[in-house]
């Protein structure tokens, strides 16, 4: 029985990944190369969900693929995780840019957009969100009824809600401009590595 839920639940996300690659819901798939839907096995434990996809994410059509995504995997390794045991994604499945750079979501874009990824969670099921930089904190906070704070003070807290944790992180992409952030950022993902074993 349970088998069969997985493979249900894994040709429904690809249904949707399709979708998600036909979208015309907002502005932004004008602009697009390649939608970024996200990737990771439908039993991953962990979701990790950042703001939206950059330059060469939306090239590739891949999540987290350039130097944040090289510095991602290093913290992985550090939580004890692989790239393919876990889900990545993004609030935004296209990548928001102004004059070729890459610019923060709009309130627009992540309410046109948001309905995915929160059917991503409804299929996926993780155990523990781990939310990338403030966008995505912010959102993911005000789903599950949570407070909404700074980034900079809840960092590294676990939030419990009645189906799973919440911990939220900077992005990965801060360490390129802010490096004394590095530290912090290990800290954070060794902690997930102990909630994954149940040790935290």
């Amino acid at each position: 029985m349970l088998d069969k839920f997985i493979f249900e639940s894994s040709i429904a996300l690809k249904k949707l990944h399709e979708e998600i690659g036909r979208c015309r819901r907002c502005h932004l798939s004008q602009s697009r190369d390649k939608a970024v839907p996200g990737e990771g096995p439908i039993s991953a434990d962990i979701m990790f969900i950042g703001e939206a996809p950059g330059r060469g994410e939306d090239r590739q059509g891949r999540p987290f693929v350039g130097r944040a995504g090289k510095f991602l995997e290093e913290l992985l390794k550090e939580a004890g995780l692989d790239r393919d045991q876990v889900f990545i994604g993004n609030v935004l499945k296209c990548r928001p840019s102004e004059n070729g750079q890459d610019r923060r979501p709009t309130e627009e874009e992540i309410e046109a957009c948001s309905a995915y990824l929160d059917r991503q969670i409804e299929l996926v099921k993780p155990q523990i969100i781990c939310t990338l930089g403030d966008v995505a904190t912010k959102y993911i906070f005000k789903k599950y009824g949570l407070g909404i704070k700074s980034i900079s003070r809840i960092h590294g807290a676990i939030f419990a809600t009645n189906t799973l944790k919440i911990i939220p992180a900077y992005h990965p992409a801060a360490v390129l401009y802010k490096p004394e952030l590095k530290h912090l950022m290990h800290r954070d993902f060794r902690r997930i590595g102990r909630m994954k074993e149940g040790k935290d």
